[in-house]
Formats: structure tokens, C-alpha cells, sequence
């Protein structure tokens, strides 16, 4: 094929379309304008859809209100760190604590619907959490981010695959049109990474027809670990992959139920494991009297009932409704009208956000307020904006250190990684969790005033090697030179001794992450030897990912999302490894080091690729703590 070859030169670089990506666009293109910089923004897909928030939401997970006084920072801070048993970086999770409050008030001036009772005040699901009509969500959002940039700013359907690198500098990246035969290069003063996370390196518990169906969206495949990793930046959490409990085969989401409806879970003997099971939690330090109970505790005494035979879970969708109407049992017409308001919720939390869940009711004749629903963990996900926290280690700002914090958190630039002029948002930061979307446009907005400063202060135009371009185009665009030379030889072009499509490549890594690291089928546990025979099989698979085939455009975005899988895949085998313990039970157990070592491990583990030499670099880094003991 003869590509074409689009060079844009632009000062800040935002890669990616998502929650953090917009807000990142709306704040860079005010500081910018008042510098006379350019922000460009390029996206696989199309930004009114993109990101975990593209099919809608049914709340915003983080609101502290702090204007009410009712929450303080440092209370979202103990939040999270609990929740992450310990492990978080506090300095991270307090910068967005403090701006986000100002960003859901952005989200409702830009005319997203925000639930308020008859008072006028908002409606919270949680104590964190406000209920919104958001089957709009991103379309209004990345309204505010075109608006703010500018459609000539814009380049979708292009896809990202590897960092343009100079002596040690992210200095912008390469990619393709997955519409057009053009090849890109894009060169950059600073760069943002925020391709999201990464869903199907592990077998889903949907397969066959329904093999796209995940909680988390299918296209996130790991593109921003693998970019960082090629730009030699610090990684760090990524052995904390998320693994949620949804509806079954639906996926839709259990928080409403739980926070608003207050429903319960049960065993389907009726035994509520929350309750049955707390003396497990008495094994796992602190983190198992910490109200709430970590997520990841919440998951394990639910396995342990599984463990026994005692399933499947139910969510007591019946009980709940009929309890909350009970209220008005003294009035008939009340009563009536309350059962259907909550009927409409229930239906309204799943088709704002999860349809498919909604479907499945209707589908199996599923009445919430008649009977209950199986609930089920779901395969992992790596995700840095939620209940994981895997991501790039980046600096902290610096008004929040202290001398103690300073040398390990902050080294110029909020959210700059290691590597110079390379910045990461969303769930591609690492060791700042739950700040959900909300949250992910916040650390967006610090980023894009934060990299603008960065380049107003580091100006000169990067030089970008010629013969490393090349190399990479070559690089990327050589499956559908392998499937144009190879195919004309097979009688069935999916079959070939000379090559492998990516969906099989898929399926391959998907086997090995299922069966050694902790898959659903291997109840999620995993040991040491389970581990290194994962490695010893990756090597293999990355030997084969040379002999990936394209048959066109669509397929070879296909090709490379699943070597950005991969990459995922080793650095999580890899950290697990090193980190000699249990600590996330419900998210992974290593059978060969069942419990939670605190003291040793009580740190972050890291992780470093070398793309000089190829080699790993494995290294903790201390918990500071900045608010934890105020």
C-alpha cells in the first residue's frame, strides 16, 4: 500500500478522547490562547463517544462538596486510601479532591442534567456520588472540549501506536488513519497520555456472540501503558487490576442498588455473606474495620461463598424496592405511586448507562421488583480511574508536599512522568483512584494548565530523527505487508503457517492470562510458578506478534491493539511477581503468599522498560503519607 505521509507540528499533544483527554482540551486551550500555543487532539474513534463514559452514566462518582462542609479532602483521602488498603498516592488523590467540585459545576453550566430534590439541593447516591440523567454525558463534554480547541484541531479516526522519542523526550508520536491510507506524525513540545485503560487481556466471562460485552469498554486496550512503557516512563499499581461485581452477562452496575436502594446480596441460600463473613475481614489489618469496606474485600467474602458452593449471588432488587415503598403501605395511592417511581429508577439506572443490562431483564421477563437478579465478579480490568489504580508514576504538585514527600512526589510538573515532556491523565495515571469521570476531566484540567506551563517554559521545537520515523513506519504498517504476501498461499485466509490474525493472537493471550495470572476460571488466584510460566508463555506470544497479519485498515488497528494488550498483559505478570504477598484479595490472590505483609510491603511496586536495552526494572517506592495522620 502507498501511504501518504501527514506531519502536524503542534506545541501540546492531547492522545486520546475520553473524560480526561476534554478536560485537558478545555483548560489548554484557555492558557494557549494567552501564549499563542496550539493544542491538537487526536482520537481512535470519534470524540462525542469516546472513552468509558461514551454509551452514558447513571451518577458522578466523586463530588466532595466541600462548599457544604460537610466533607473535608482530607476525608476523600482516607476514603481512598483505605479503599486501596493502603496503598495510594496522597498527593494525587488530594489535587483532584480539591478541583473537582468546580468541574461538576462546569459539567451542569454546560447543561448536563443533575438530579436536585424539592429543595433545590443535588441527590446523592453515596456519600461521593450525585445522581445525573447522563445518557449524554460525554457528547456534553466533548462539546465543551471541541468548542474550547477547535474542530481544525481535531483528528479522529486516527490511530496511536508508539512514542517519537529524542535523546530521552517524549517529543510527539506516530500513528495511521484507520479510514485512509495516510500515516501520521505528530511532533510535540509535550505530549498527554490518555488512551484509557484495558479490557479483554484476561478471557471474559462473555464469549462467543457476546465476546464484546465487558464493564469496562472493549476498545480500551492498553494503548496507554504500552506508550509510556516505549517512552521509558515509570509505571506503578500494575498489579492492582479492577475486577467489579455487575449484574451477570449484562454487566449493568450494582451501585445504585446498593447506595440508593439500599439492597443487599445474598448467597443463594439466603445468607448474606457480608454479614456471615466478618470475621474474615479481622485477617486483613486495618482495611477490614475501615467503613466503607474496601471493594476489594466486599468481592473476596462473596468468592469465599462461591468457594463453598453456595451460589450464585443474588442483588435483592424484590426486597429492596418493596422495603423503600413500605414507607407508604398506610397509603394506598402513595404506595402505588412510590412502586412505580422506584420501578422507573431501577429501569432508568441500566438505560442510562449499561442498556444491555435492561435488555437482559426484558429478555428473561426479569421484574426487579419481583425477583432478584444474579449478580457475578467479572474477569480484570486495568484501569487507573476507579477501583484500580494501575497507571504511570507522575509528579504531584507542588503546593501539597511536604519535606518528607517532596524528593519522592514532585519533580517539577503536576502529573509529568519520569520521562520529560510526557504527561499522563485518567486511567492512565497510576496510584490515584476513584476519581472515576468526574475526577479523570479534573486531572485532565491539571494537566493541560500544567503542560502549557511546561512549555511556555521549555519552548525551543524538539528535533525528531528522521531514521527513527521510518523505522517505525515501517514497524507499524508491516502486518498488511505479511498478509498481502501470504494469504494468496491458504485456501482459508484465517489459516496460514506464515502468520496470525488478531483476534486468534487475542484469544491466545486471553488463555494464558485466564489460566496462570488469575483468571475468572482460575478463581482468580495464582502463584509464583503460575506467574513465570505466564512469562515464559508472553515471550513466546511477543516472538509471534512479529508474524501478526492485517487484511485492512480496521484489522490492522486490531493488529496493534493487541500487541498494547500484550505489553499490558507482561507488566501485570511481571508485578504481581514482584510483590511478595496478598493484599488486594477479590482482585488477586497469590496462594503462595496468602497474606498482607505490612511493613515490607507496604509500598508501591514499580515497574521501569528500558527500551534501549529491553530490559525490566523492578523497584518500590515508598507510601508517604501526607493526611493520614492529621
Amino acid at each position: 500500500m502507498a501511504f501518504e505521509t501527514v506531519t502536524v507540528e503542534t506545541d501540546l499533544l492531547l492522545i486520546g478522547g475520553g473524560m480526561a483527554a476534554c478536560g485537558a482540551a478545555v483548560e489548554a486551550a484557555y492558557w494557549a490562547k494567552k501564549n499563542n500555543l496550539k493544542v491538537t487532539l487526536i482520537d481512535k474513534a470519534a470524540v462525542d463517544r469516546s472513552g468509558a463514559v461514551a454509551m452514558g452514566l447513571s451518577a458522578i462518582n466523586q463530588y466532595v462538596d466541600l462548599k457544604s462542609g460537610n466533607n473535608t479532602i482530607k476525608d476523600y483521602v482516607d476514603y481512598v486510601r483505605n479503599d486501596l488498603m493502603g496503598i495510594t498516592r496522597e498527593d494525587l488523590v488530594a489535587n483532584i479532591a480539591r478541583h473537582v467540585d468546580a468541574t461538576v459545576h462546569l459539567f451542569e453550566k454546560w447543561g448536563l442534567p443533575i438530579w436536585t430534590d424539592e429543595e433545590g439541593n443535588y441527590v446523592h447516591e453515596g456519600r461521593w456520588q450525585l445522581m445525573i440523567n447522563g445518557e449524554s454525558y460525554k457528547v456534553i463534554v466533548a462539546e465543551a472540549a471541541k468548542n474550547a480547541i477547535g474542530l481544525d484541531n481535531i483528528y479522529e479516526r486516527i490511530f496511536i501506536v508508539d512514542p517519537l522519542m529524542k535523546d530521552g523526550k517524549c517529543v510527539g508520536a506516530v500513528g495511521f488513519s484507520t479510514r485512509e491510507e495516510k500515516f501520521y506524525i505528530f511532533k510535540a513540545k509535550a505530549t498527554l497520555a490518555a488512551m484509557g485503560g484495558a479490557v479483554h487481556v484476561f478471557k471474559p466471562r462473555s464469549t462467543g456472540e457476546g465476546l464484546g460485552r465487558a464493564w469496562y469498554p472493549p476498545w480500551n486496550t492498553g494503548s496507554s501503558t504500552y506508550f509510556c512503557l516505549k517512552a521509558g516512563a515509570e509505571q506503578t499499581c500494575h498489579e492492582v487490576r479492577f475486577i467489579p461485581i455487575r449484574f451477570k452477562d449484562g454487566y449493568g452496575p450494582v451501585g445504585a442498588w446498593f447506595l440508593l436502594f439500599k439492597s443487599r446480596a445474598t448467597n443463594a441460600f439466603g445468607g448474606n455473606y457480608m454479614v456471615e463473613r466478618t470475621d474474615e475481614l479481622q485477617k486483613w489489618g486495618p482495611y477490614g474495620k475501615v467503613k466503607p469496606i474496601p471493594a476489594n474485600l466486599r468481592n473476596w467474602l462473596g468468592m469465599l461463598d462461591i468457594a463453598e458452593g453456595k451460589g450464585p449471588i443474588y442483588m435483592r432488587t424484590e426486597e429492596a424496592i418493596q422495603k423503600l415503598a413500605d414507607v407508604y403501605k398506610d397509603d394506598p395511592k402513595g404506595y402505588k405511586k412510590k412502586m412505580k417511581e422506584l420501578e422507573n429508577e431501577a429501569w432508568e439506572d441500566f438505560l442510562d448507562m449499561t442498556i444491555s443490562q435492561a435488555i437482559l431483564w426484558a429478555s428473561t421477563n426479569t421484574a426487579p421488583e419481583e425477583r432478584s437478579s444474579e449478580i457475578a465478579a467479572a474477569e480484570p480490568y486495568f484501569i487507573g480511574s476507579h477501583s484500580g489504580a494501575s497507571g504511570s508514576w507522575v509528579s504531584g504538585p507542588e503546593d501539597i508536599q511536604t519535606d518528607e514527600t517532596r524528593d519522592e512526589y514532585f519533580w517539577g510538573y503536576a502529573n509529568m512522568s519520569t520521562t520529560p515532556a510526557l504527561f499522563c491523565a485518567g486511567d492512565a495515571s497510576g496510584a490515584s483512584s476513584h476519581k472515576f469521570s468526574s475526577g479523570s476531566v479534573t486531572e485532565g484540567r491539571i494537566v493541560g494548565k500544567s503542560a502549557i506551563k511546561y512549555i511556555v517554559e521549555n519552548p525551543d521545537y524538539p528535533g525528531v530523527d528522521d531514521a527513527q520515523i521510518e523505522a517505525l513506519r515501517e514497524m507499524i504498517l508491516k502486518p498488511l505487508e505479511v498478509f498481502a504476501e501470504h494469504s494468496p498461499k491458504t485456501s482459508d485466509p484465517d489459516i496460514s503457517p506464515d502468520y496470525i490474525r488478531p483476534k486468534m493472537f487475542m484469544f491466545r493471550l486471553q488463555k494464558i492470562m485466564d489460566e496462570y495470572a488469575g483468571g475468572v476460571s482460575a478463581q482468580f488466584s495464582t502463584n509464583k510458578y503460575q506467574l513465570e510460566r505466564a512469562l515464559e508463555l508472553l515471550n513466546f506470544l511477543k516472538e509471534d506478534s512479529l508474524k501478526l497479519a492485517a487484511e485492512d485498515l480496521h484489522e490492522l488497528m486490531r493488529v496493534w491493539e493487541n500487541v498494547h494488550r500484550m505489553w499490558q498483559a507482561e507488566i501485570h505478570v511481571r508485578t504481581m511477581l514482584f510483590r511478595e504477598e496478598t493484599r488486594w484479595p477479590g482482585y488477586y490472590f497469590r496462594a503462595d503468599t496468602p497474606t498482607m505483609v505490612e511493613g515490607e510491603w507496604d509500598a508501591f511496586a514499580n515497574a521501569i522498560y528500558h527500551p534501549d536495552t529491553e530490559e525490566w526494572e523492578m523497584k518500590k517506592r515508598p507510601v508517604k503519607y501526607i493526611f493520614k495522620d492529621m
